[in-house]
């Protein structure tokens, strides 16, 4: 199974992994990232993973059980990552990943839904045990709510004439599959408009965003991580679209800042003072050989923080 690791290099290097820490990858995956960590770990190392996709726990399992048996697989969203840990009394780890991409076979198993590409079920569930569908999104929310979260999600300015387009098309008969919303979408918004801008990338991501709630998860889960970390443990997250970015650079700063409330006095009490310093100041970028290697490293950044 071929599955790329967008910028794995730099997020191993940005861990300074010690042998024997405990380490978190919140986003097993297809283990990618996991093996590597795994690899650097001694007997008293420890690696726990995290991921709601039977499939690529399965896959990971078979991987990692190859290098070591230091490890563990939980199956969990990771929104509920400190509840698992304290589950298994540990308080402190020394170095977390959160990869926000989608593995690539998941992207290309067109049975999953997430690809405009080839045709599937209108489904982009990440946890298959899931009630909600984007089917259910797309055939049973009301015009104002599909035009909300095309346009807070996904950014799109088109939002509503897409939005009319479904509730008048969806009268006649469900929309089934990924292929036949594409065509939904490109009627409503023109040939020139849809090849031009392909507001298509744009109503999918709204719509992942929207059945596995990704926005308000990452931002529950990030300030628990971050009490996770013992002093000098560093965390690095890779996102894949402003929305993502833009959560984790102002809970980076809120964390690595002195409350304006304390600001200039001589002693500030212990609980004002900033829990992090930024590694990097400025997201890490992929190298033009990862572009020109894999093209959905495109639009990932990489940003780093430091327990203090």
């Amino acid at each position: 199974m071929k599955h790329y690791s967008v910028m794995l290099t730099e997020v191993i290097e940005s861990l300074n992994i010690k042998p024997d820490g405990i380490y978190v990858d919140a986003t097993l995956g297809y283990a990618g990232m996991s093996k590597e960590i795994l690899k650097k770990l001694n007997d008293k190392g420890k690696l726990i993973t995290i991921d709601q996709d039977e499939e690529a726990i399965n896959y990971s399992k078979n991987v990692l059980s190859k290098i070591s048996n230091n490890f563990e697989i939980i199956k969990a969203n990771f929104k509920d990552l400190k509840q698992e840990l304290e589950k298994r009394n540990i308080t402190k780890v020394d170095g977390i990943i959160f990869d926000l991409g989608f593995s690539s076979p998941q992207i290309d198993d067109s049975s999953r839904g997430f690809s405009f590409m080839s045709d599937g079920p209108l489904d982009m569930r990440m946890n298959l045990d899931s009630k909600v569908k984007a089917y259910d999104i797309v055939n049973f929310k009301s015009e104002d709510e599909l035009t909300d979260y095309f346009y807070r999600y996904g950014e799109e300015k088109l939002s509503r004439l897409i939005s009319k387009k479904i509730v008048e098309e969806r009268s006649k008969k469900p929309i089934e599959t990924t292929l036949e919303l594409v065509s939904v979408i490109e009627s409503a918004v023109g040939a020139k408009n849809f090849y031009n801008y392909h507001p298509e990338r744009k109503i999918f991501q709204a719509l992942r965003i929207a059945v596995n709630d990704e926005l308000n998860v990452l931002e529950s889960v990030l300030p628990d991580a971050i009490d996770l970390l013992n002093k000098g443990g560093r965390m690095s997250v890779i996102t894949f679209h402003s929305l993502e970015d833009k959560i984790v650079k102002k809970i980076f700063k809120e964390n690595s800042e002195i409350d304006e409330i304390v600001k200039g006095m001589p002693n500030i009490p212990l609980e004002y003072l900033p829990k992090v310093k930024l590694v990097t100041k400025k997201p890490i970028l992929p190298s033009t050989k990862e572009l020109e290697e894999n093209s959905r490293s495109h639009s990932a950044k990489l940003r780093v923080i430091e327990r203090l």
